[in-house]
């Protein structure tokens, strides 16, 4: 509906202007002069000729009465053509002045012809200027529309499609329905709440797979440890070499199942160790729109980021972030306090809810993998989210450092800062 009334005004402004255009074009700039009031003037100033200095005109014309040896006797007012050249140059109306029949001089009558064509020309100017500034107007706030509408949410979907390529489901697209993409964003967001939930369904399978390794593995291990003892007491209390030689067999057997039992525990865990981080040097003042993009609650007030540059991953620390805020969403859903500082060679964020943090018991796990708080009963989530971020900060070679607060769980994202001694971090 807007982009019509947008359209339809722009297409009466233009057909407004050709018209203007097109009766200026048209129009003749010559006016007739009035007979009527010519012929009373040539008649007051026969009457008066003799004494033109209480001559007075009783039309809307302007003139000039001059005598027979050319000098001006009357005039109507300044700027009006004096002599014959004058008045032919101006291609004003020339009538003789008569009395009694005899000429005695020559009457110029003005030609507005001019004037009129300049007022007609400067309305035409002004109407044309006002309808450019009015289709100005109009273009600017389409503009100003479209951007608002389409652009801004498409560079909204950047920054979400960046989100889930690096692996972060968590916080959903902004949106207005009522927008001309509204649909559409929705369609994208409930695109991120499925693979949301088909994500959690693989961390639980991941973690059911977990423990039924786990679980095996010791039912596998407790077997393989009496065969293996038994075969070691067998040994030892055997004399014969080749008894002995079996036993070492066995020995060496239940050695490998064991080892094998092992590597298929660890082995359901080495996938989240292949995302890659690449650390380079950037401004602190970048921190400021992760921070942003992170809290799009507006639960916290930004602070003053002290101006250095730091060793970092732009989507590695940007996913860290948003681990840290829906953190706090999910499980505090309070108010954030944030803090930014430079201390020996590292620039801190620290993250505070108002929650009333974990027990203490906790916290030295929570970066533990597939490990969650007992504040989390009721609430979904993998126990990966912290566990990742700490991996992140390490290659970055800062840290993740997670404590109680005085009002709840403070998380502290640590940088390190460029040119600061890396090889111990």
């Amino acid at each position: 509906m807007r982009r019509y009334l947008f359209i339809s005004g722009v297409a009466a402004l233009f057909v407004a202007e050709i018209i203007a255009l097109i009766v200026f074009a048209c129009v003749t700039t010559e006016t007739r002069q009035d007979a009527v009031a010519v012929n009373e003037v040539a008649q007051t100033v026969a009457v008066d000729f003799a004494d033109m200095r209480n001559h007075k005109n009783k039309t809307s014309l302007d003139y000039t009465v001059i005598d027979a040896d050319g000098n001006v006797v009357y005039r109507t007012r300044s700027g009006l053509s004096e002599t014959l050249t004058e008045a032919i140059a101006h291609r004003d109306t020339i009538i003789d002045a008569e009395v009694n029949g005899e000429t005695v001089g020559k009457i110029i009558i003005y030609n507005t012809s001019s004037s009129a064509a300049v007022a007609r020309r400067r309305a035409v100017i002004i109407f044309i200027a006002v309808a450019v500034v009015a289709q100005l107007g109009l273009c600017a706030a389409y503009f100003y529309y479209v951007r608002r509408t389409i652009v801004k949410p498409f560079y909204g979907l950047k920054g979400f499609a960046e989100r889930v390529a690096g692996g972060n489901l968590d916080i959903p697209l902004e949106m207005d329905r009522q927008n001309v993409f509204g649909a559409f964003t929705e369609s994208f967001d409930l695109m991120r709440s499925e693979l949301k939930k088909a994500r959690i369904a693989e961390a639980r399978a991941n973690a059911s797979k977990k423990e039924l390794v786990a679980k095996l593995s010791h039912d596998i291990k407790t077997p393989i440890a009496s065969i293996k003892a038994v075969a070691e007491v067998g040994a030892a209390q055997s004399s014969d070499d080749r008894d002995c030689e079996r036993y070492a067999r066995i020995t060496e057997k239940a050695d490998l199942v064991n080892a094998l039992v092992s590597n298929l525990f660890t082995a359901t865990l080495e996938e989240l160790d292949k995302l890659t981080v690449s650390p380079a040097d950037i401004d602190s003042a970048d921190l400021v729109a992760l921070i942003q993009n992170a809290d799009y609650k507006r639960r916290a007030a930004l602070p003053e980021i002290p101006s250095v540059m730091v060793v970092a991953d732009k989507l590695r620390l940007q996913q860290v972030f948003d681990n840290v805020f829906a953190n706090s969403y999910k499980y505090a859903d309070t108010p954030v306090s944030l803090t930014a500082e430079l201390r020996d060679g590292r620039l801190n964020i620290a993250a505070e809810d108002e929650g009333g943090g974990v027990a203490a018991e906790e916290l030295p796990r929570l970066k533990e993998k597939f490990m969650r708080g007992g504040n989390c009963a009721g609430i979904d989530g993998a126990g990966l989210g912290l566990y990742i971020s700490d991996r992140f900060m390490t290659e970055m070679h800062g840290a993740l450092i997670i404590e109680n607060g005085d009002r709840g769980l403070r998380v502290t994202v640590s940088l390190a800062t460029s040119g600061a001694n890396l090889r111990n971090n």
